[in-house]
């Protein structure tokens, strides 16, 4: 029997590293080669260093505008327009926060906007947003990782709570292919420093279980950059695939369910339908065993336009699907069901059946192939994941269970902890 389970163990470990590099070599949005490696044929030369700083701040004014667009939007959580101010530290002082420092004068690329508002100060947690002043005696700093444009640290508070610090990657990809074509360190920094003022700002909006909290941001001068942007976060725990396989059905089913909670929320939120465009196991983190999103700069509320269904065409590595185009001229829940299918292609169909009860995978095998296929929407797919929820915790599912079904894996030994 044992050597039988680690059989089906290498089975399924063999099936999902054979889809993920699959999905990894062909999923749109995929990682950039990290600096110093080749990133492929060179693109053609750009315009001259004079009419490219003027592209360059078309481009940082595309970027506030939509950060603009996201903290104005919708009556959510720390809704209500921000005074446009620069982006200051928000160190607690007494009952209120400190008054922030006057601006000061920046030189920025020809018709560059300043920087956009700040989120609400209401704080996602109790107590006021942390700012510069929690970082100054901060401990026991670690490198996390790095990813196109930002790179994480883990730091210890003062107080002893460990957080992750985000700061625009100063050798990272983002930064250094605009600073090679537009030579303007400063202005690229402000580009690539917007992604991660978006992330901020969609943080706050979104505020939910599976949303990871924002603590606070703090500005400060670093090398030859002023005003640059750290965001200080909620830590979680990197989402490693194989080391999942391995754990119970219990805790497996949990991350999907979390998953399902949290794809509800982004379908409804304040701001309208959210989808992620970069949607990988490694833009979720697990903070006590609840899968939490943490990367938002790829995020995108605008449904896609369209004059026919030949407009609606959601593509994948291994096959498309064709959706409605509305009489308002939307490709209808286009950002739902990416969101879908990428749940399912990267967590559901590894997660949610292997080693679950027997008298659960009917259903568990519906909620697979429903979200395969987009037959359901995320409202059909988060009921039916609470009516296994339901049926796990009251041990209904054991009714017709033999007694050696419920000794194995993912058993009742634990169902209090979902």
């Amino acid at each position: 029997m044992r050597r039988r389970r680690a059989v089906v163990a290498a089975g399924f470990c063999a099936s999902f590293l054979l889809g993920s590099v699959l999905n990894v070599l062909f999923a749109p949005g995929s990682e950039p080669p990290r600096p110093g490696q080749s990133p492929g044929p060179s693109p053609a030369p750009g315009p001259s260093r004079r009419g490219g700083r003027g592209e360059l701040a078309r481009q940082i004014r595309a970027r506030y505008e939509e950060v603009q667009r996201y903290s104005r939007g919708g009556p959510g959580p720390g809704a209500g327009r921000p005074e446009r101010r620069r982006l200051m530290d928000l160190a607690p002082g007494g009952p209120g926060l400190q008054r922030p420092r006057p601006p000061r004068a920046r030189p920025l690329p020809d018709g560059a906007p300043g920087w956009p508002p700040a989120p609400g100060p209401g704080s996602p947690g109790p107590g006021p947003r942390l700012g510069c002043a929690a970082l100054r005696n901060v401990s026991g700093a670690q490198y996390v990782g790095s990813g196109y444009t930002k790179a994480v640290y883990r730091v210890r508070l003062p107080g002893g709570a460990a957080v992750a610090l985000k700061a625009v990657d100063f050798s990272g990809h983002d930064l250094g292919s605009c600073v090679r074509e537009f030579g303007a360190r400063r202005g690229c920094y402000r580009l690539a420093a917007h992604k991660l003022l978006k992330e901020m700002v969609l943080l706050e909006r979104l505020r939910h279980p599976n949303v990871l909290q924002l603590y606070g941001y703090c500005y400060q001068d670093s090398e030859d950059i002023p005003d640059t942007l750290t965001t200080i976060t909620e830590l979680g725990a990197p989402v490693e695939m194989i080391q999942l396989l391995q754990t119970s059905w219990e805790d497996r089913f949990r991350i999907c369910l979390s998953l399902g909670r949290l794809l509800h929320h982004l379908a409804h939120s304040p701001l309208g339908s959210v989808t992620l465009l970069d949607f990988r196991p490694r833009q979720f983190v697990l903070v006590d065993g609840e899968l939490k999103v943490t990367d938002l700069d790829d995020a995108r509320v605008e449904e896609t336009p369209c004059s026919g269904s030949a407009d609606c065409i959601l593509e994948f590595p291994a096959r498309n699907f064709t959706l409605p185009c509305s009489a308002q001229g939307w490709c209808e829940a286009m950002n739902e069901k990416r969101n879908l299918y990428n749940a399912y292609r990267f967590f559901f169909t590894y997660l949610l059946p292997h080693s679950a009860p027997p008298s659960l995978r009917p259903l568990l095998d519906s909620i697979v192939n429903a979200t395969g296929e987009l037959t359901w929407g995320v409202d059909e797919t988060l009921a039916q994941l609470e009516k296994v929820l339901h049926l796990y915790r009251s041990g209904q599912y054991l009714q017709n269970s033999t007694a050696g079904s419920r000794a194995g894996p993912g058993g009742s030994g634990t169902r209090g902890q979902l």
